[in-house]
């Protein structure tokens, strides 16, 4: 609220003063009268005080049904009655997960994941480290070894990350109810003042992108442990924040565009990912209908499509994420903040799965193009300027040579592989018979050769020289996806300049999680 940037998401902030202003509890209703100078003190530390007028209106009625309707059970059954229920869904929620966490093996079982940068130092990804410890009936996470707060706002506090636990541990337990009654099963250990564990003043608004790494890291160890509901890992949520002046009318209204994208999640044992769908975070509806955008805001969307190759090549494959281009029309004094991340700690596949594509955001204005990446706040933007992104698919399951050739041939007729990627990705040449019609066959004598060539040589793809490979992608010799899924390199995908500290962990990912399980 009232943050230095419009969306009050600025990626520079490194303590809460910067993220804006900070409300304790307070009542907008005390004893069934609105507080209307307390409503206006919040709206008007706002760029848009109708609107959050109308929020807090909204949210007083969806309060005041709940009122009603507990009242009603009050009623009809007494307090005591309702009060004993609440208690008893509490204790019988407890019971099912100790229950269910007793049917599962004793033991401890580690990963690491990362956020992209600290932006105030050198590149290298940023270390959040989780053991997960199963005793019994109850399940202890430790994150020593996690990296210490960064020069950002994504920094997450214990709550946040005691969140991500719940939300991590639900999604394999998804039949059992969510309150409290979990809660009693976990126990967190965090270091001090820790990516995971920051402290006052630290900013922490972007507390989502280590959120959504412990969710995918629970999901990667449940995934030994419970195998028949295995996942690889889930795109990772973004926000374009666009803020202004329309200058479409005479009045100049402050205009803010906050617009979100679906993206894929990961192959599951059994299963490809969903494409096009909610981040893990879990905001809801992610394809916000471009024409309510245009008609409130001077952006026109120019395409918005789901990406072929975008999915994690795997024996299942990650579902496919989405692209979408617009263009600025009638601004003033406007601007572009990104909450992003997974532009460096690409999203990654198990069980010999490969990586899916990293996020990122390229401008062209005044005659120029330029990828602003996804960790950025209050870019100047003018009229006719045009951008574009994407988000990633989901991390592929399994070893794509694994993949029934048959299944790769249906996702080339589908549009969610090309015919390149399927013979470079899983080893399965396609020949086109007509494209117009979607009319392919799968080559099967030039498939076994090339499944052949790949196995012989992609461990030691692993080991290439890092600059050398980036000269080959600044060249134009190879692609993004070779770079990132051949090589485990990463570089600035606007410049091609390698970046070797990221390169070395993301390498050291691939390693892990896909190089034990590819067969010789």
């Amino acid at each position: 609220m009232g943050g230095s940037v419009p969306g009050s998401f600025d990626v520079s902030a490194r303590d809460m003063f910067k993220e804006g202003i900070r409300v304790p509890p307070v009542k907008i209703w005390r004893r069934g009268e609105y507080c209307g100078d307390v409503a206006k003190l919040v709206a008007k530390n706002t760029r848009d005080p109708d609107a959050i007028i109308g929020d807090m209106d909204a949210q007083t009625q969806a309060c005041k049904i709940a009122e009603r309707e507990i009242q009603r059970l009050a009623e009809k059954y007494g307090l005591q009655v309702i009060k004993t229920a609440f208690a008893d869904v509490q204790d019988y929620v407890e019971r099912s997960v100790r229950r269910r966490l007793s049917e599962l093996p004793n033991g401890s079982w580690e990963t690491v994941d990362y956020v992209d940068q600290d932006p105030t130092t050198s590149e290298g990804l940023i270390p959040i480290r989780i053991k997960m410890t199963i005793a019994d009936d109850s399940v202890q996470f430790d994150f020593a070894g996690s990296h210490p707060t960064i020069g950002s706002m994504y920094n997450c506090a214990y709550g946040g990350t005691f969140a991500a636990i719940v939300a991590g541990m639900k999604t394999f337990f998804p039949d059992i109810p969510l309150n409290s009654g979990l809660y009693r099963t976990v126990t967190v250990t965090t270091p001090k003042n820790s990516i995971i564990s920051a402290e006052w003043p630290v900013a922490v608004s972007g507390f989502v992108m280590p959120f959504e790494k412990i969710m995918n890291s629970i999901f990667e160890l449940f995934s030994i442990i419970v195998p028949e509901r295995g996942m690889a890992c889930a795109f990772n949520i973004e926000y374009l924040q666009t803020g202004g002046y329309d200058t479409r009318s005479p009045a100049r209204s402050y205009f803010m565009l906050y617009d979100w994208l679906a993206g894929g999640w990961g192959g599951r044992n059994g299963k490809d990912g969903l494409s096009a769908t909610a981040a893990c975070f879990g905001v809801g509806l992610m394809s916000q209908p471009v024409e309510g955008q245009e008609r409130m805001c001077p952006v026109r969307t120019d395409r918005f499509e789901m990406v072929t190759d975008s999915g994690g090549p795997g024996e299942f494959r990650g579902g496919v994420g989405v692209d979408k281009a617009g263009t600025l029309l009638e601004v003033d004094d406007c601007v572009f903040s990104y909450f992003c991340d997974r532009e460096r700690s690409v999203v990654w596949g198990i069980k010999g799965g490969l990586p899916s594509r990293p996020n990122g955001l390229w401008l062209e204005q005044n005659g120029r193009a330029e990828f602003l990446g996804a960790v950025f706040s209050d870019v100047p933007v003018h009229n006719g300027a045009k951008f574009w992104r994407g988000t990633a698919g989901g991390g592929g399951y399994g070893d794509p040579l694994k993949r029934d050739p048959n299944k790769v041939l249906l996702d080339v007729e589908d549009d969610y592989v090309s015919v390149e990627r399927a013979e470079r990705d899983y080893g399965v040449v396609i020949q086109v018979i007509d494209e117009e019609l979607a009319e392919y066959r799968v080559d099967e004598a030039a498939t076994a050769r090339a499944r052949k060539a790949i196995t012989a040589q992609r461990k030691g793809w692993l080991e290439k020289n890092p600059e050398a490979v980036a000269e080959e992608f600044r060249r134009g010799d190879i692609d993004m996806y070779d770079v990132i899924r051949r090589y485990g390199v990463i570089c600035d995908w606007g410049t091609g300049e390698l970046l070797p500290n990221s390169t070395r962990d993301y390498r050291a990912s691939m390693q892990r999680r896909s190089v034990p399980n590819w067969e010789d």
